[in-house]
């Protein structure tokens, strides 16, 4: 991908939190019907990069062109609108097919906006997802969303420069640095480096944005604490292992470039850059074989990744449900999944496109990110062994990575992480009871 990753990772803060949780399960619906698996089906998508709206219309039109009994209409929705879009719009009027932000799931579902797919792809093709992804699409046991794309966090690394200073460096996901490993090899970098900088945070994205959750919670994760855990944001996000390891990040803050023109890194600034897979194009013509990917620090409980991205679900009001299902068989195979992950360079997110990518796959320059998707948490069992973690499935989510991203940026500020921390904790408690946790019952 290109940096419009982070504009993305953005779009769930554009939106005040009553706005997407305020309907809380008692908004009107439509029950979605079946149909005969002919006719006519509307899908609606986020305006993307223009490689990837091309590929998804090829889709579109290549799907048509290969049966006469289903067909398929393509709106576009642009990218900064189309979350308040989904959200502003009734569950009756909603097309068959929906694109949604992944985070965005939970919050559409406890709106009654979203039904189960289970029923209407086929289980070749849940099959074929990739762990992760269907992860971050199952809600309380049922599947509502599968993804053409994944994503996946990592340090990119400046070989030469690591090599120039004497540091030793991981080699994969099972060889992953210490916090204080990591610590002392920022400090060992700073000091060889002539600017006394080491590390690239993408401060240019905005910590106080969705790039701070998505970016930084994989250090919530890797201390042993959670955003939330079974409802309750204290004792989890404020645990003192959590404020002790973001302690240690508020430690990295002298070494850090701030990144003002998104040049640190290729330009040889600093020696390691905590970003996504999506900064790979750029930094690979910059550094060519000079380049390596490397896990995030472990702070006691595994080194952690966040992961995540858009997916397609069946609306709650369609009334053709078995052809929006055959739709997304055809959307999901390796031959779209390819050319979109292709467009966009993100991980695929079917089993067969992984393995057989020039990137990801075993080998590839960037198989560490596969590798990590391979032991998925999910949001909640969050053990030492396991390695991508979806962010938390509630309704409730805008207001969890509202006030943990300003936490977060406020420690990076200097406050008190103890404070700072037990602060998010609270509203989001806060939040949570005034909403009756968000239950799917209600």
């Amino acid at each position: 991908m290109t940096d419009s990753r982070h504009v993305r990772l953005g779009l769930l803060l554009a939106l005040p939190a009553v706005a997407l949780t305020a309907c809380g399960g008692t908004g009107s619906t439509a029950a979605t019907s079946a149909g005969d698996g002919t006719g006519t089906i509307t899908i609606w998508a986020h305006q993307g990069q223009d490689s990837e709206n091309t590929v998804l219309q090829n889709a579109v039109n290549s799907f048509n062109g290969s049966q006469s009994a289903i067909k398929a209409t393509l709106k576009f929705v642009p990218e900064k609108d189309y979350t308040k879009t989904l959200t502003a719009t009734s569950a009756s009027a909603l097309p068959d097919i929906v694109e949604f932000d992944g985070p965005m799931m939970s919050s559409f579902v406890y709106n009654k906006k979203l039904s189960p797919i289970s029923d209407y792809v086929l289980p070749a093709t849940v099959d074929n997802a990739t762990a992760a992804v269907k992860a971050q699409g199952t809600l309380d046991g049922k599947l509502y969303g599968l993804g053409m794309y994944d994503s996946g966090l990592g340090i990119y690394a400046n070989k030469k420069l690591l090599d120039a200073a004497g540091v030793k460096y991981p080699t994969s996901v099972l060889d992953d640095w210490t916090a204080a490993d990591f610590t002392a090899a920022v400090q060992k970098l700073a000091a060889a480096n002539p600017g006394h900088k080491a590390l690239d945070l993408k401060e240019d994205y905005g910590l106080a944005t969705e790039w701070g959750t998505y970016g930084m919670s994989p250090i919530v994760w890797s201390a042993g604490g959670a955003l939330v855990k079974q409802g309750k944001a204290a004792g989890a996000l404020d645990s003192p292992a959590v404020v002790d390891a973001f302690r240690t990040f508020q430690s990295w803050k002298p070494y850090v470039d701030a990144d003002t023109d998104g040049n640190a890194f290729v330009n040889g600034r600093v020696a390691l850059s905590w970003v996504g897979h999506w900064a790979y194009p750029a930094y690979s013509k910059a550094l060519g074989s000079d380049l390596t990917v490397l896990p995030l620090p472990d702070f006691g409980n595994g080194a952690k990744t966040g992961q995540g991205s858009w997916a397609w679900g069946i609306s709650s009001g369609s009334q053709h449900a078995k052809a929006a299902g055959k739709f997304l068989d055809y959307l999901l195979d390796d031959t779209n999944v390819t050319a979109m992950t292709t467009a966009d360079g993100a991980v695929p997110a079917t089993k067969t496109a992984l393995a057989a990518s020039p990137l990801y796959r075993t080998g590839g320059p960037l198989h560490l990110f596969a590798q990590e998707l391979a032991e998925p948490c999910g949001d909640t069992d969050i053990t030492k062994s396991c390695v991508a973690v979806t962010r938390p499935l509630t309704a409730g989510y805008p207001v969890i990575t509202a006030q943990f991203s300003q936490a977060l940026n406020d420690i990076y500020g200097g406050a008190d992480p103890q404070t700072s921390l037990a602060k998010a904790a609270r509203a989001i408690d806060q939040d949570f009871s005034d909403n009756d946790g968000y239950s799917l019952t209600k």
